[in-house]
């Protein structure tokens, strides 16, 4: 039988099982699939696929518009899994199930459902199996000198029809042949041998189509001629956990292996115009589709350069021995006739994986006209997660229906109602509501938001994400809860995401959340080493702490306990960092400002010791052996603190080339205003340090002065400039000061640059001199 293996039936019955062994997602095996089933009219189509959708395949045969995919999802206090089983209109499995129902053919899907420990390392139940018999693909390419697995599946498959049932069951004998399967993998074909048997033995003299992945084909052909008859049980999740499955409209984008899926078949535009029109007219169409996209960028791409492409397709096509042009011999030709610059990379085509940034443009086009965008429909009477119905009449009760900008005042009871509804749909990954400004940490008192709304859906992608939201609860409220405690288990004692959790649970609403991030949090501080995550975890907390009435977070007194244990950790840690001259690190000073903040707006009020800080703050400033960023940072603590210490005296101490700006940039972190405030003269010694440098020594301290000033806003960096100019006694815009036409950093290069070649022409006596302008000419004596 083309394409199939038929298992000898036993002498007391007539019927018999048939083996249809397929790579996901290829048309080759979709028609295989088609003619199949036709021609046999079985009792049963049993096809690899989540047993536990199996009752529901009335739903799934609707009259979707694929692609689309059953998406699964499980959730337990050690595990949280989600899959994916994405179906387009030329995968084997999606043509089984419809070509048996209009055989009249009972249909089962067969294999584990997608929450059992056998796919726990996959997201993608169709993913190819190809990294275990990596060493058989790889000897097939040499031996048809083709670059990759995709490249031969064309040669051998898609191309030419004619015998291709018997090529696919030898590809997939050698290749289970010469693998081993794993636990997972076993597991799952004794579940399915188990369906196999029962759907023989109910079938009477009737036949059976089995659509499987064809590694799985030689195993149960092995395993279904012993054991039980008894259709087997569908697992159920455990009592402690909740898992269901849900279809949801799925995209080419997706499904495309250049944008990272992982299956293995890339281009599904052009497969999908393979499957419905054959390869030479697939081709034609797509060459005509690249071109118009080309021209809609601005490329000039002529009708010269049409022809071109059309003509070196043909020529590789016959080259290669191909009936007609395989989808390597259409790229390779529109790259031929179209792309004349030098590529500096492989063409993603020849390699497997993700299209590479810095591919050039009209490759890029190329990939993406083969990719196409379509996007899948769901039928109006697919059910759908409470959580569906739930956000959209939340967001049209709280007028956040509709396209467009929405300014939203944290004060008001309906604007913090609606303020806390988007955040949750930003925390479950939904499209379309995109915030321009707010409250950015807990430290922030900013009392309003600025959202920009897009709920037209044109892509399908807000309903797919919603649908796969409802995972995690009926509601928004819920569904947000369990992703915040979902990424608080994940954080375990990362006390930076942690406070990411944190904040962005005090933005939902979430009260209840909070108060179990911040015990995580602190029972996290005694054992942390790392000082800019306990700074993020103490600005946060320290923000929640002071500010925000809006959130219900002011004045907890677990915050409280939080906020001491994190500042007094920050400074013993400090107090102990060691290391010569380095960059300045921004949040390590992040964090040493954090401390600032809660020792003067917390100090009165929580136990945090002033003079102990005061004491950590004059060491770390006075040792030479702690980082130049560090010293600098204690300094300016100290002054915030009350140290009566000279600043001028204190920034001349720190003025090598090499350190000069780091040690600025932790002083402008803790204590700017030293620089703003004309009493300290800090400003008049920097200008005189800074112009006393040689342009060598100028150069090396550039870029940590740049960095060191960045601390200051646009306002006060005006104000420097100006104060610089009223030193000169020198007229202007302060503002124009700050303006250069050239990056001054490309300008500092530039000199640089210079001064190297003036060396290298002095060295050889090749550079002027005031008595000889011109130079000796050749000849002169």
């Amino acid at each position: 039988m083309e394409g199939a293996a038929r298992r000898p039936a036993p002498a007391a019955r007539l019927m018999a099982v048939t083996f249809v062994g397929v790579r996901h997602h290829s048309p080759a095996c979709a028609r295989l699939v088609r003619d199949v089933i036709r021609r046999l009219r079985p009792a049963y189509v049993l096809v690899e696929g989540p047993a536990d959708f199996g009752g529901r395949m009335d739903e799934l045969l609707l009259g979707h518009e694929p692609p689309v995919a059953v998406f699964s999802y499980y959730r337990d206090a050690e595990r949280v899994h989600a899959s994916w089983s994405p179906f387009c209109g030329y995968s084997p499995e999606w043509v089984a199930l419809h070509e048996g129902r209009a055989a009249g053919a009972d249909l089962r899907f067969i294999d584990l459902p997608a929450w059992h420990p056998a796919f726990a390392g996959r997201s993608n139940r169709y993913a190819d199996a190809e990294r275990r018999y990596a060493e058989v693909t790889e000897r097939l390419c040499r031996e048809f000198a083709v670059d990759n697995t995709d490249i031969l599946w064309d040669h051998l498959f898609e191309i030419d029809p004619d015998g291709a049932g018997e090529r696919l069951g030898a590809y997939f004998g050698l290749l289970r042949g010469e693998a081993e399967a794993g636990e997972d993998d076993t597991a799952r074909e004794s579940y399915m041998a188990e369906w196999i048997r029962a759907a023989e033995a109910d079938a009477g003299d009737r036949p059976v189509v089995v659509v499987t992945g064809g590694f799985h084909k030689p195993a149960l052909e092995a395993l279904v001629t012993s054991g039980g008859t008894d259709w087997p049980r569908v697992p159920e999740p455990p009592e402690d956990a909740t898992g269901g499955s849900f279809l949801v409209p799925y995209s080419f984008r997706r499904l495309d292996a250049f944008t990272g899926y992982q299956s293995g078949m890339p281009s599904p535009e052009y497969y999908q115009r393979l499957w419905e029109s054959g390869p030479a007219a697939a081709a034609g169409a797509l060459v005509e589709t690249v071109v118009a996209r080309l021209r809609a960028r601005g490329q000039v791409v002529s009708t010269a350069d049409l022809i071109a492409a059309r003509t070196l397709t043909e020529g590789l096509t016959r080259l290669r021995g191909h009936p007609a042009p395989a989808r390597a011999d259409l790229l390779d030709g529109l790259v031929s006739a179209l792309v004349n610059d030098d590529l500096d990379q492989r063409l993603p085509w020849t390699s497997r994986g993700t299209l590479a940034p810095g591919a050039h443009p009209a490759v890029a086009e190329m990939v993406a006209a083969l990719s196409g965008d379509r996007t899948g429909r769901l039928h109006r009477d697919t059910p759908a997660p409470p959580l569906v119905d739930n956000a959209t009449s939340e967001l049209a009760r709280l007028g956040l229906d509709r396209d467009g900008p929405v300014v939203l005042a944290l004060t008001t009871p309906r604007g913090l109602e609606r303020s806390r509804a988007l955040h949750r749909l930003r925390v479950l990954g939904i499209p379309g509501a995109n915030r321009e400004s707010g409250p950015a940490t807990g430290a922030d008192p900013v009392l309003e938001e600025r959202w920009v709304l897009d709920v037209s859906d044109r892509g399908g992608l807000r309903h797919s994400a919603l649908i796969e939201a409802g995972a995690y609860g009926p509601t928004l409220d819920d569904a947000a809860a369990a992703v915040l405690d979902e990424r608080m288990n994940v954080a375990g004692t990362d006390m930076e995401r942690l406070a990411g959790v944190l904040f962005d649970a005090a933005l939902c609403g979430c009260a209840g959340r909070s108060e179990r991030i911040a015990e995580s949090i602190a029972a996290a501080i005694a054992g942390a080493s790392d000082i800019a995550a306990l700074g993020a975890a103490l600005d946060t907390v320290l923000g929640l702490w002071r500010h925000d009435r809006v959130f219900g977070t002011a004045r907890s007194p677990l915050f409280g306990t939080v906020i001491e244990e994190c500042a007094d950790r920050v400074l013993w840690l400090v107090e102990g960092v060691r290391g010569g001259p380095a960059p300045a690190d921004p949040r390590r000073l992040r964090a040493v400002a954090a401390t600032r903040d809660a020792l003067l707006h917390a100090g009165g009020t929580l136990r945090l010791d002033r003079d102990a800080a005061l004491g950590v703050a004059r060491r770390v400033a006075a040792e030479p052996d702690a980082p130049p960023d560090l010293r600098g940072a204690a300094f300016g603590l100290g002054r915030v603190l009350g140290d009566a210490s000279d600043p001028v005296r204190a920034v001349r101490g720190a003025a090598g080339p090499k350190t000069f700006g780091d040690w600025l940039a932790g002083l402008f972190a803790l204590a700017r205003q030293e620089v703003l405030d004309p009493d300290t003269s800090v400003l008049g010694v920097l200008d005189e340090l800074v112009g006393a440098l040689s342009e060598e020594d100028f150069l090396v301290a550039l870029p940590a002065l740049r960095q060191a000033f960045e601390y200051f806003p646009p306002r006060e960096r005006e104000a420097i400039a100006q104060g610089l100019l009223d030193r000169r006694g020198l007229r202007g815009s302060a503002r124009a000061l700050l303006r250069t036409p050239d990056a001054p950093l490309l300008t500092a290069e530039a000199l640089a640059l210079e001064a190297r070649v003036d060396r290298a022409l002095s060295a050889v006596g090749l550079m002027g001199t005031s008595d000889s302008p011109q130079g000796t000419q050749e000849g002169e004596s």
